[in-house]
């Protein structure tokens, strides 16, 4: 029976017994921080069960699409190893709100199991919970199976919970014996765990009894109402219907281990441990396919780190099978073809899953075969050393893998196991955080850290009630009080009752403004966090007398409203520019980052690859247009329930209480966020893009200006447009026709000068040092090598030299020591054809030379290029390279 009839009879028989049909939720759990990926059917349920959310049904089925690749529940390690672990599967499940419970579970899971799939019931197995006495009466009442054949076990097997909050209960499983029949012992089987283990016995359906809630304390609250969520493994499932001993050898597999096979040009051999590397192909490409159409996308944290270590591992399998290009994204175009029919977002995002699976691959694959080799230097086969311990990898090699090879340190762990390795991973850590230290002192240095918290220990309060009110949402000046005053190093800070004062956060940064009291003004320069209190800081002008005499001072507060309001217009825009980008783009674009300032914004969101001219400017387009059809703009605080199920957008990472602040353009945007906004999106004015950009894999950047902002733009634009036309002496509309003429005329006397120095005029070559090397046991001229220095104009006049070395000489090295204009020298390293299947190849050369001056290098086995940080060993380095060239020739020999 094939997988997709499986999928189909399951859900028909709960429809047929009142369950709704459910479409599977997505990936990505929305509104969920305890959660990286959906890893179980209940996700999309959660608030049902907790009681916070109502339907109109008390019954669902689903066939819900899972990751288990990080958190909690992670089977990355066994993939590829075991015959059922997967990171991306698809779970089978019914579910009860506060309507059935223990025993029509029972009932329905033992009828579908022997029925409806026809599965012998003397090779099921039970287990329950070991205190759950109730679901141990009610197996043998409500199917007849025999006590023998039911088994209690702990927390650990029988208790089941999401994640370390949240529902959670007792639960029961039905196992399955894949024994043959002259194998199985007579129940109860005295070895039921350990042939569980081995794979002998494999769970196939979990019961689970919601009863509890778990609280950050770890205490056990009941539910509102006892209810059930069970889950059935399709991919074990399909393996016992259709009689294969392994997942992988399901029809969900077999095309995509075909594919892969297609693609090495080698059979799938199941026991070899190439066989190990085809499954994980498949089994990755299926994840990969799957996250990406959810809108993940890879990125150094977070989902999106999980996604690339996923990637990361597939390409480094497919390299073990020889594969030195993109391989992934093949199997990854047959998951779409196979379970595009199924799954429809697969199809419609396959150009955007295709390009990022292929740049992603390609991106690792610059730098895969330097990090191996370093790997090789840090891990050589430990084999006979008898050391009595396993040898231990630095951890700031680990990190140095990992930081400039793009080694995930999990994959650096895995290396390691397989060569009886351990790795420093405390270290690791230490390096990391090091690094983050750093980085985050350059952000404060450069004035781009989060606003500093204070403590009240250093201000002097006037009042014991230091109760403050935030009003800026509606107001931007109020009359207040001052309930603390701080004086230090020529800055005054205040406290206020009433606040109309925004506070960094969002992206959006804090007002300015000014604080008037009698006699004396405060201009406010920046706005801080001291504990739950909002504090204005700046300098003062004037004699404040700020003692509290059982009148608390009386003062003015003041935002600066020009400045305010160009804020608003730049956060509101960056609403209105994220849903014009998901129109165009697609769905999969989420914010990343943003800032809101005054004069300009910036948005970072989720994307593969550049956006075309095409697309920016539509984009443009979409927000001027939504600004000019002066929409208005709605705010109220709501609970979060109520957000989610409006569809309100939230960003992953970020913490939200009960209550949350919903900002709504009304048939265009609707998000979580705390920012002051526009009344109506008119107020913008004008909108215009500045640049658009990548600051990370998977990541771009716009920069945009509204109001003021985007009209000096264009003022300045205009201004640039008539000092172009001045210099080039033509009018602005001709300005692109002359700039052509003058480009072509330039690509010309390039030219000219290149074929000049081809043919050896000023190219500042010389030759160094040169010899011919004789090849072992063969008379003849043998191999000619040539160290030169010389001067270029960039890396590919080197390259040309070295086209011409290759194609004029028989056999030979050239390394090449350039230098250009500004004085940057590079290494380059040529060997002809015919040496390269003797064992010399350029990669291993320049890697040696390069170490020489203090440089790393790399590249292909015919051209490779290398750094240079001492440019003085140059000479030294290219006569000692000629005997790195005799030492491989000999050793080919």
């Amino acid at each position: 029976m094939k997988a997709s009839e499986i999928r189909r009879r399951f859900l028909d028989y709960f429809q047929l017994r009142g369950h709704e049909l459910r479409p599977s939720g997505p990936l990505v759990p929305g509104d969920d921080p305890t959660l990286l990926f959906t890893n179980a059917g209940m996700v999309q349920f959660k608030g049902i069960f907790l009681g916070q959310e109502k339907v109109a049904y008390k019954r669902a089925v689903t066939s819900q699409k899972c990751v288990r690749a990080g958190g909690k529940h992670n089977d990355l390690e066994q993939v590829g190893q075991t015959a059922r672990h997967h990171t991306f599967f698809e779970m089978l499940g019914n579910f009860s709100f506060g309507d059935y419970f223990k025993r029509d579970a029972i009932h329905f899971a033992w009828e579908f199991l022997t029925s409806e799939m026809g599965l012998d019931s003397d090779r099921l197995f039970v287990t329950v919970h070991h205190t759950d006495d109730e679901a141990h009466t009610l197996w043998q009442e409500v199917t007849g199976i025999d006590s023998s054949r039911i088994y209690r076990l702990g927390d650990r097997d029988n208790f089941w919970q999401m994640a370390d909050t949240g529902p959670c209960g007792p639960c029961s499983e039905l196992h399955y014996d894949l024994r043959p029949e002259e194998e199985r012992d007579a129940p109860p089987t005295p070895r039921f765990e350990e042939l569980g283990e081995a794979g002998r016995i494999i769970e196939l359906w979990n019961l689970v009894f919601m009863q509890f809630d778990r609280d950050e304390e770890g205490t056990l609250h009941p539910l509102p109402a006892p209810s059930i969520d069970t889950g059935l493994g399709l991919e074990r499932l399909a393996a016992v219907m259709q009689g294969v001993d392994s997942n992988y050898h399901t029809d969900l597999f077999i095309s995509l281990l075909e594919e892969v096979a297609s693609v090495v040009g080698r059979p799938y051999q199941a026991e070899t441990p190439e066989g190990m590397s085809f499954r994980v192909l498949a089994d990755h490409a299926r994840a990969v396919a799957f996250l990406l159409a959810d809108g993940v996308f890879p990125a150094n944290d977070g989902r999106g780190y999980v996604l690339r270590r996923i990637l990361r591992r597939g390409v480094r399998h497919a390299w073990l099978v020889g594969r030195r290009e993109p391989t992934l994204v093949r199997v990854v175009e047959k998951v779409i073809q196979l379970m595009g029919r199924a799954y429809p977002e697969l199809t419609e995002r396959k150009a955007l899953i295709v390009q990022t699976t292929r740049s992603e691959e390609e991106r690792f694959l610059t730098t895969i075969e330097g990090g191996l080799a370093r790997f090789d230097e840090l891990a050589p086969d430990p084999e006979g050393e008898g050391n009595g311990g396993a040898p231990l990898i630095p951890g700031d090699e680990a990190f140095k893998l990992y930081d400039t090879f793009g080694f995930p340190l999990d994959l650096t762990e895995l290396m390691a196991r397989e060569r009886g390795y351990e790795v420093d991973v405390a270290g690791f850590e230490e390096a990391l955080n090091r690094q983050r230290a750093r980085s985050r002192a350059d952000r404060e240095a450069s004035g781009a850290g989060l606003q500093e918290h204070q403590t009240l220990e250093d201000w002097k309060v006037l009042t014991d009630d230091l109760d403050q009110q935030w009003v800026g949402w509606d107001s931007t000046e109020v009359e207040a009080r001052v309930v603390a005053v701080q004086e230090s190093s020529g800055e005054t800070g205040l406290i206020l009752d009433r606040n109309p004062f925004y506070l960094e956060a969002g992206g959006q940064v804090s007002d300015r403004g000014v604080v008037r009291g009698e006699a004396w003004t405060l201009s406010v320069e920046r706005v801080g966090r001291v504990g739950d209190l909002t504090a204005l800081f700046g300098s003062m002008e004037g004699s404040p007398e700020l003692e509290s005499d059982g009148e608390l001072p009386v003062v003015r507060a003041q935002v600066d409203q020009e400045l305010r309001h160009d804020t608003e217009r730049n956060h509101t825009v960056t609403h209105l520019l994220h849903a014009a980008l998901r129109d165009i783009l697609g769905e999969h674009v989420s914010q990343r980052g943003s800032l809101v300032a005054p004069d300009r914004l910036r948005f970072d969101f989720s994307h593969p690859g550049p956006m075309t001219a095409e697309e920016v400017q539509a984009v443009e387009s979409a927000v001027n247009r939504a600004i000019w059809a002066d929409h208005p703009v709605h705010w109220e605080i709501t609970s979060r329930e109520e957000a989610t199920r409006r569809g309100a957008m939230a960003l992953f990472g970020e913490k939200y209480g009960d209550q949350v602040r919903v900002v709504e353009i009304p048939d265009l945007s609707l998000e979580l966020c705390g920012g002051p906004h526009l009344r109506h999106t008119g107020e913008a004015g004008l909108f215009t893009i500045l640049g658009e950009s990548g600051v990370a894999s998977g990541v771009r950047r716009i920069e945009a200006a509204t109001g003021p902002g985007a009209y000096r733009h264009l003022r300045h634009s205009e201004q640039t447009l008539d000092s172009l036309s001045q210099i080039l002496r033509t009018p602005p509309e001709n300005l692109e026709k002359r700039t052509q003429q003058l480009l072509q005329e330039k690509a010309e006397l390039e030219n000219l000068l290149d074929e000049v120095r081809r043919s050896g005029g000023g190219s500042g070559e010389s030759v160094v040092h040169e010899a011919q090397i004789p090849l072992p046991g063969v008379d003849g001229e043998g191999v000619l090598y040539r160290g030169i220095q010389m001067k270029v104009k960039d890396a590919d006049d080197a390259r040309a030299f070295g086209d011409s070395f290759r194609e004029e000489e028989s056999s030979g090295v050239a390394v090449v020591a350039s230098e250009t204009p500004d004085g940057k020298n590079a290494l380059f390293v040529f060997v002809t054809d015919d040496l390269i299947g003797q064992g010399v190849r350029a990669g291993d050369l320049v890697r040696e030379i390069a170490g020489m001056v203090g440089g790393r290098g790399g590249g292909r086995p015919h051209m490779a290029q290398g750094g240079v940080e001492d440019p003085d060993g140059i000479p030294e380095a290219l006569v000692r390279a000629e005997e790195l060239v005799r030492k491989a020739l000999e050793s080919s020999g």
